[in-house]
Order: C-alpha cells, then sequence, then structure tokens
C-alpha cells in the first residue's frame, strides 16, 4: 500500500470537508415562556427596519419547541426570530450550513439568549451587551453636554465622547484581529468610518493649508473596509444608510460625479448575485427620485449601460421593458440636448413655434389652468420674471397642456400674463408630451438662445439660480479665451 504524503493528506481532507459540507440551516429553537405560537425566521435586505423579509416559519408546541430546517443554500446575515405578534423578536447570526440550538425567554429579551452549538452568536450577545453599556453611558455623556454651561465644560466632555466612540471602534478592530473571516468580523469591517488624520495638512507647495483635506480623505476612504463581494452584508441594516451617506454627502451633484461612482461602486460589486443587485437598484431609484437638475440623465446612462447590457438579470422582460420605455422618454430632453421644436396655436388662433422664440433665454413653462400646483407656481414664475428674468432676456412660452379654453384665458387674464407667449395644441400635432416628458404639470424646462437645454425640474425658487450659474461659467469662459 502506497503512503499517503501529508500534501496529499491535506487536500483529501480539503476535498472531504466540500463534499460533505451542508447547504442549508437547522434551528432547534426553545422559548420558556411561549407555546403553541408561530414564529418567524426573518432577515434584513440592505435597509434597517421596519422593513424585514420572512424566510422561512415553524410552531412552537405545547413545550414551547420549534424547529427551522432547509437543505437549500442560502445567504447569510443578521436574521431575525420573529413571533406572531409580529413585533417581539430577537437577532442573531446565521450562515450558510449552520445548525445550532437557541434558547430564549420572551419576558426577557433582547437579553438571556443561550446558544449551543455557535461560538459566534455567544460571541454576538457578548457584543450586544456592550453595545447597550456603551450606549447608555454615551447617552449620559450627550445629556451632559446638552446642560454644559462652560466652553471648557462642553470641550472636556466633548472629550469623552470621542473617547466612548474610539473605544468601539476598538473593540471591533479587536474582534477582526482575533476572529479574521468570520461574519460578523466582515459586519464589524462594514461599519468602519474613515478617521480623519488630525493636525494641519498642507497642499504640494507645503505652505498653503488643504482646507478641502478632511473631506477628501474621508470620501477617498469611505469604502476601504467594505466588502463588495460578500452577499452576507445585503442581509444586515447596514448598506443601505451607508449608499445614502455616501451619494447624498459625499459624492458632488453633478452628472458625471455620480455615473463615476456608480460605475466604481458597480465594479466592485461586479460577480455577486445580492451585492450588485442591490446596489443598481438603490442607485437607479435614487436618481430617478432625485430632485438635483440633471439626474434623470444618470437614470438613461443606467439603463443603456446596465440594463440594456442584460447585467439586470433578475428582472422579468415587462419589469425589464419599463426601464426602458422611461429612459426613452427622457434621452431625447436630458439637459445638453437641444430642444424639439413645438408649433402650435396662440390664444388667437395664429401659428406660434417654439423655434420663433428669439431671446438669450426661454422659459418653457407647460401647465395647465385645472392643475392647483400651476395655479400657485405659475403667479410667482411671473413675479419672478417681472423682477429679474426679463432683464435678463428671458422669454416665457407657456403652453397649455389641457383644461378649459375659457378657464386658460381666465387666468392668463386674471393674473396679467401678458408678456408670455402662450400656446396649446388643440389637434394635438404637435406630440409635445412625448417631446418633453409631460404627464404631469408643471414641468419648466430653461433653453439658452440656441434652445439647447440648460435646466429643467425647475421652479420659480430655482430658476435664477440656473441663469446666474450659466452667466457665471460664461464669464469665466470669456475671460480664458482673452488671456
Amino acid at each position: 500500500m502506497k503512503r499517503i504524503t501529508l500534501l496529499a493528506s491535506l487536500l483529501l481532507a480539503g476535498l472531504a470537508q466540500n463534499v460533505f459540507a451542508k447547504d442549508g440551516y437547522k434551528i432547534q429553537l426553545k422559548y420558556t415562556d411561549v407555546t403553541d405560537s408561530m414564529v418567524y425566521l426573518a432577515h434584513y435586505y440592505g435597509k434597517p427596519l421596519p422593513t424585514i423579509y420572512k424566510a422561512d416559519s415553524a410552531k412552537l408546541d405545547k413545550n414551547g419547541v420549534a424547529t427551522f430546517e432547509s437543505k437549500e443554500k442560502f445567504t447569510g446575515g443578521i436574521y431575525m426570530m420573529l413571533l406572531s405578534d409580529k413585533k417581539t423578536y430577537f437577532e442573531f447570526l446565521l450562515d450558510n450550513g449552520d445548525e445550532m440550538t437557541i434558547t430564549a425567554t420572551q419576558s426577557k429579551l433582547p437579553d438571556g439568549l443561550k446558544f449551543k452549538n455557535s461560538a459566534e452568536n455567544e460571541r454576538f450577545q457578548e457584543y450586544v451587551k456592550f453595545l447597550k453599556d456603551f450606549g447608555g453611558k454615551q447617552k449620559e455623556t450627550q445629556d451632559r453636554l446638552a446642560t454644559a454651561k462652560t466652553a471648557d465644560d462642553t470641550a472636556s466632555i466633548r472629550k469623552l465622547l470621542v473617547e466612548g466612540s474610539k473605544k468601539l471602534i476598538g473593540y471591533r478592530r479587536d474582534y477582526v484581529a482575533k476572529h479574521p473571516n468570520t461574519l460578523l468580523s466582515s459586519i464589524f469591517n462594514s461599519l468602519e468610518v474613515p478617521q480623519v488624520p488630525e493636525g494641519k495638512h498642507y497642499q504640494a507647495d507645503g505652505k498653503t493649508e488643504d482646507s478641502s483635506f478632511a473631506y477628501n480623505y474621508y470620501k477617498g476612504h469611505y469604502w476601504d473596509y467594505f466588502n463588495f463581494q460578500d452577499d452576507r452584508l445585503i442581509y444586515t441594516p447596514v448598506y443601505d444608510a451607508k449608499l445614502d451617506e455616501y451619494f447624498s454627502k459625499l459624492v458632488l451633484p453633478l452628472i458625471d460625479s455620480v455615473e463615476h461612482e456608480a460605475d466604481k461602486l458597480l465594479a466592485k460589486a461586479d460577480g455577486t448575485k445580492d451585492m450588485f443587485k442591490y446596489t443598481l437598484w438603490w442607485i437607479t431609484h435614487w436618481v430617478e427620485s432625485s430632485k438635483i437638475m440633471g439626474m434623470d440623465e444618470v437614470f438613461v446612462y443606467l439603463v443603456e449601460n446596465y440594463y440594456m447590457k442584460g447585467k439586470a438579470t433578475w428582472l422579468e422582460n415587462e419589469q425589464l421593458q419599463k426601464y426602458i420605455e422611461q429612459a426613452q422618454k427622457i434621452a431625447p430632453n436630458v439637459i445638453g440636448n437641444v430642444a424639439a421644436d413645438v408649433k402650435m396655436q396662440d390664444t388667437n388662433g395664429k401659428d406660434v413655434s417654439l423655434y420663433g422664440v428669439k431671446s438669450k433665454y426661454t422659459l418653457l413653462v407647460f401647465w395647465s389652468p385645472e392643475c392647483g400646483h400651476c395655479l400657485h407656481e405659475v403667479p410667482r414664475i411671473d413675479s419672478l420674471y417681472r423682477a429679474e428674468l426679463k432683464k435678463r432676456g428671458v422669454k416665457i412660452f407657456g403652453v397649455r397642456v389641457e383644461g378649459d379654453e375659457k378657464k386658460w384665458k381666465d387666468v392668463i387674464k386674471k393674473e396679467k400674463l401678458d408678456d408670455w407667449i402662450h400656446a396649446w395644441d388643440p389637434e394635438y400635432k404637435s406630440n409635445f408630451r412625448s417631446k418633453y416628458n409631460v404627464y404631469s404639470t408643471p414641468v419648466i424646462y430653461l433653453l439658452d438662445e440656441k434652445k439647447i437645454i440648460r435646466g429643467k425640474k425647475l421652479d420659480h425658487s430655482t430658476i435664477l439660480q440656473v441663469i446666474e450659474n450659466l452667466e457665471k461659467k460664461e464669464k469665466v469662459t470669456n475671460n480664458t479665451k482673452s488671456k
């Protein structure tokens, strides 16, 4: 018989582990003070409570015992045992292949949990206890800060808060060092936030203080410890909040910046199932619902570069087509495109067209006399026009989208909208709804003298700001050319 070498033994052991490793989970749950009741195995999905998702269910018998078992491979994370009242629950860690016994007492939750055959959950409970004590002490310190009477008191109390935060960070980092490659370590790493180096920081010349150092450092190191290849992090309440802080507070609200950051994060998550799916969904939803001008162009970019290229494999064809159709409606009128001409009739039935308006800027306003928000917004736009816009070379092309003709003319007369160019399309030949994605009112665009779209999703409070920004850019460009 041939001798088996040490290396061969190790290889065989590795193969054996792969062959006999079990997928799924087996959990025996024992409640000491609850019987004959349904209990649910639930989990997070990107967001914190109250959004939870049920994964399994079982009924506690007369002894308060229930068994959860599955042989299907699943994604681990922070899971919950949720009682039938849908309010009482406790959290624990669950990973693919886990088998454990949990003993709980409802009247003591979240305390009093006991785990068998799950060392990581025992450590997780130690962390929960630490966190409870830490939270209590930090709250006491914050209460003291609220009642501090001198600058010295405020400074010393703030120092205590910082020291407390350092203890929490130190606890997590120490755990990661002792128990690397565990689920809880991955969660702790995902909670890391950059610690900006203290002291003064200078630009390349070594003399000028870098006022943006803290921002650039924090943003540049924001995702250092987050593992985009670990789908289990989606089954925790961490990721959604991190994405929101990053895109809402750190990424510049500019089209190119958002597109660049989206590409960067999606590349990090490429090849995963849940992480890529959630990241693409979240960014798409964020730009689609954003009130920041130009984010609809990012939506088109995401649809064209991800959805239309087969990256959203989880979507049914009908759902996918909705994204594509929405992008196709938006694409023709994104900022920087030449606006489509519309030929209509004025209040006297004479032909008018958008391209016939000769001015430095054209404010294109789609509104209806039946729209309450329009009746609020239109007079304010006119007041702004009289006070500021007219002297800046703005003309207003107002389009009646729908509504009673007499009421439309009555509003024009009542609000004294004499300087507006008023138009409507009685026979619906201009296709303005499709050209300008007008499916609600009011819809407002700002065009320059070449009828290039310079602003959209505007209201009376933002029009002037857009014009001032354009004029500043124009001034900088002219100064550069003259040098």
